[in-house]
């Protein structure tokens, strides 16, 4: 019987993706949340990582900003 080669499986490099680096606009960030809140109302965890990938989008200083906190060095 003739001797097959066992295939090893391919890897790829996969790179994290990070929604927050295309959320460049006002539009875009409410578009995002509304997809979350349409597709997924109940998912509490999924709508805090979008509210969180919009706040890391436009910067947590402005957030904090825009909300009336202080961001102090000691809480970086």
């Amino acid at each position: 019987m003739p001797k097959t080669e066992s295939k090893k499986p391919v890897r790829t490099k996969a790179t994290p993706y990070d929604v927050a680096g295309h959320l460049r606009t006002p539009e875009a960030m409410a578009a995002y949340l509304d997809a979350w809140l349409e597709e997924a109302p109940d998912d509490a965890a999924g709508i805090a990582r979008a509210l969180g990938d919009i706040a890391r989008a436009k910067g947590m200083s402005q957030v904090a900003k825009a909300l009336g906190f202080r961001l102090h060095a000691s809480a970086l």
